[in-house]
């Protein structure tokens, strides 16, 4: 069976029952119990994990009565779809409305533009503050004089903590405080933007360009997510790299949670070229569906419509990494290690290497939305396979560790796509004869957040079947 894999971050919805209009506009409800059912099936036949729970054996109820008993012993289909759930799964999730999943999934989030990672003060006490990771274009952001570098530590007045971080940004519409970070002390300035979130796509694409130093030529790419839309797009700034001549690629992933692995497969092929057919990536279902579904993912030399591949063919590569690098971009690092040396500089990785499919309410197989139920807009995203590389290497619960250790300097970040900012700093001085000056003496906090978190699409690899 051929399949389109793609893997995608998620960010967990709360579950709300929800309808909408059929054909002839009469409006369908589907009872808790259906829900439920759906949530049983979709597991039963699907989850990785499904040898963690009893309940999701094959023999686990002596007749329909009693499985259908089980399933609505739970007041809510969240209770039931977190019971099914195994310890070790950190990342299947439910949602109430696919139709939003649908959107993010193509690109478009409702967005302010301004990326932002949350920290712990020093002092740990409880509260918050926001950097600004980057602003993106033509967004409510860019309107102001927000840049990189910047602090903020309230939002519409109310100090950002540990516990209310969540709610004060939700609304569409808000105010930020902003202050000042030299490493031990937030400030407030008394300074404030205004931002609001709108329909934004997102182009991945931050930062592409080429080095000269030293008489070397050296590629940076910034890329935040594999998004299939702009394939074309990245593999025009590998023809520009080729066209530059360039002998050292620095992949900038720090801040990219994953996206479509067709796309992390096209990437593969752009830094290498020399693999193709060889194995990127394995499979490893659940015991029920491996035999019928287990594939492996080889390296390719052209997209799927017949667009060849601008291959660097690099027997190296830097990665600069955090701990918000996940999904698709640790299936880079992971399935070019077996190949070339992958050099991965600043922080360990978030160890997501499982994929989920989005499930509608159908029957299985298909599990498929052109025969979900109309009753409702739930559907399911649970774990169904596990990647490995050419190797075996799969299970980094604990993430990818860097070769070169670094953290962002919250109060020193620099500027993204300079020589002298500190993640490319040290990728760069293990390239050049003459190292860049490096400030590596810094407090170390702890981030607890980030803008992406509060987006459909965190943490949760999708692979369309």
């Amino acid at each position: 069976m051929k399949k389109k894999l793609f893997l995608f971050l998620f960010a967990t919805s709360v579950i709300f029952s929800s309808c909408f209009k059929d054909l002839d506009d009469e409006e369908q409800f589907a009872s808790v119990e259906e829900i439920q059912d759906f949530i049983y099936r979709g597991l039963n036949f699907f989850y990785l994990y499904k040898a963690d729970t009893p309940e999701l054996a094959n023999d686990a109820f002596a007749s329909e009565d009693e499985k259908n008993n089980f399933i609505s012993s739970y007041d809510s289909p969240q209770a039931l779809f977190d019971y099914l759930k195994s310890s070790q799964d950190r990342f299947s999730i439910l949602v109430d409305n696919y139709i939003e999943l649908e959107n993010a999934l193509n690109g478009v989030t409702l967005n302010h533009g301004m990326e932002f990672g949350l920290v712990k003060y020093p002092d740990n006490g409880g509260n918050v503050f926001g950097y600004v990771r980057y602003i993106l274009p033509n967004s409510s952001a860019s309107s102001t004089s927000l840049v990189r570098g910047n602090i903020f530590n309230t939002i519409d007045g109310q100090q950002l903590t540990e516990d209310n971080f969540s709610s004060l940004l939700e609304p569409e519409t808000y105010t930020i405080g902003l202050a000042t970070f030299d490493g031990t002390t937030v400030t407030p300035t008394n300074e404030t933007a205004t931002l609001t979130k709108s329909q934004y796509s997102e182009n991945p694409i931050q930062i592409a360009k080429t080095f000269t130093i030293d008489n070397m030529k050296i590629g940076y790419l910034m890329y935040n997510a594999f998004t299939a839309e702009y394939d074309s797009q990245l593999n025009a700034a590998f023809a520009q790299f080729q066209a530059d001549g360039i002998t050292d690629l620095v992949l900038d992933l720090r801040y990219n949670g994953g996206g479509s692995v067709r796309t992390a497969t096209y990437l593969a092929g752009m830094i290498t070229g020399q693999n193709t057919g060889q194995i990127f990536y394995t499979e490893q279902w659940n015991e029920d569906r491996q035999a019928e579904y287990s594939e492996y993912g080889p390296f390719v030399s052209s997209f799927e419509g017949g667009e060849p591949i601008n291959s660097l063919n690099l027997g190296r590569v830097y990665v600069l990494t955090s701990g918000r690098t996940a999904s698709a971009s640790e299936l880079i690092i992971n399935g070019l290690s077996p190949y070339i040396t992958v050099n991965q500089v600043g922080g360990t990785t978030t160890g997501k290497f499982q994929a989920s499919f989005l499930l509608y309410d159908a029957p299985a197989p298909g599990f498929s939305k052109s025969q979900a139920n109309l009753g409702h807009t739930y559907a399911m995203l649970p774990l169904v396979f596990k990647t490995a590389n050419a190797n075996g290497v799969t299970d980094f619960v604990d993430g990818l560790v860097p070769d070169f250790p670094l953290n962002e300097d919250y109060s020193n970040l620099g500027t993204l796509g300079e020589i002298d900012e500190p993640l490319l700093a040290l990728a760069l001085n293990d390239i050049l004869p003459t190292p860049i000056p490096l400030r590596t003496s810094f407090n170390v906090l702890e981030e607890v957040s980030e803008s992406k978190a509060n987006s459909p699409l965190y943490q949760i690899m999708i692979a369309e079947h």
